[in-house]
């Protein structure tokens, strides 16, 4: 069998680890890349505005979405879930903030390399061993 740790294909759940009635909403912001509290009070602005078709939706889901599988708190971090969420929410701003990043982290590394191949840096290193 093939055991591949990669994420596989997104599927709508329950969240019960952030639940406050069912896990619903939490699953739905998840899925969606939404906050949480964002999606609740869309919930609750929905039960007062369509009551019978809100309530009707949130039980049907609570009943037939599945329960997002557990893991192992090991595998879990706040980052990385952070990550994945804004990929899903908006892909191509979290590309351009990472391609950004990257290049800024470039930039840097080059200036470094520069000063450490240069005449300056092994006069600043002479320097220093005459201090001490």
């Amino acid at each position: 069998m093939n055991d591949t740790r990669g994420p596989g294909p997104r599927r709508l759940c329950k969240d019960p680890r952030n639940k406050l009635v069912s896990g619903v909403c939490a699953g739905i912001a998840d899925y969606f890349g939404f906050d949480v509290t964002i999606t609740r009070l869309i919930v609750v602005a929905g039960l007062f505005l369509f009551l019978p078709t809100t309530l009707i939706a949130y039980v049907l889901l609570a009943i037939l979405l599945p329960a997002k599988p557990a893991v192992d708190s090991d595998y879990r971090d706040p980052r990385s879930e952070q990550l994945q969420r804004s990929v899903r929410s908006s892909p191509h701003a979290t590309l351009d903030s990472i391609r950004h990043r990257f290049r800024e982290l470039d930039g840097r590394l080059q200036r470094l390399e520069k000063y450490v191949t240069s005449k300056r840096f092994a006069l600043d290193r002479e320097f220093e061993a005459l201090k001490d």
